[in-house]
């Protein structure tokens, strides 16, 4: 690729559409701020939740009473609930075993297969779905590309392993880029 062409490219990916598909189309503290109710009125009818740094940091193995508790109000309110995690089958089962969800382990986001699965479990459409994830990369990326509806939520753990670190820079970018054209993905 000459200068002219990668200067070009590159502008596409940093200013153009490929950057708008790293968007969350809502970004929350974390996953009990997240207004339900306005989730409901866009025709949200399930959630795809990540586990680690999204309902608890990656150390803590259970699903605590607050999470258990949220979890139990968000099927209340209608919502179908399925985790999609990159983390292992051991681990997966061990955190859902009080929530008693759907659940899919090794996930290989921001891969669309596990995402597919989820919804075809949940017996939902990709555009009545929500993903709610910690990172952009992987649980934001993924649901984008599939154009479910995606939030961002705050990393709950702040000391995490050197390559999410890293990651978490090349995020902070990208949500910087986002704020400052103020723009919704298309």
């Amino acid at each position: 690729m000459d200068k002219k062409n990668y200067k070009s490219f590159k502008i596409e990916i940093l200013e153009g559409k490929m950057i708008k598909k790293f968007y969350p189309d809502l970004i929350a503290d974390n996953v009990k701020k997240i207004d339900l109710n306005y989730l409901l009125e866009n025709n949200i009818k399930g959630l795809i939740l990540d586990i680690d740094n999204t309902l608890v940091p990656d150390y803590v193995e259970e699903a605590g009473d607050d999470i258990i508790k949220w979890v139990d109000k968000v099927k209340k309110m209608g919502f179908k609930v399925c985790i999609v995690s990159n983390a292992t089958q051991k681990r997966v089962l061990k955190f859902n075993e009080k929530l008693g969800v759907d659940a899919i382990s090794r996930a290989s986001k921001p891969g669309k297969k596990s995402f597919l699965r989820a919804i075809k479990i949940m017996g939902i459409k990709a555009e009545e779905t929500a993903v709610i994830g910690d990172q952009i990369f992987t649980d934001i990326y993924g649901g984008n590309k599939l154009n479910m509806f995606t939030i961002l939520v705050k990393p709950i753990a702040t000391k995490e392993f050197i390559l999410v670190r890293i990651k978490r820079l090349a995020e902070k970018f990208v949500l910087a880029k986002h704020a400052k054209s103020n723009q919704k993905r298309t």
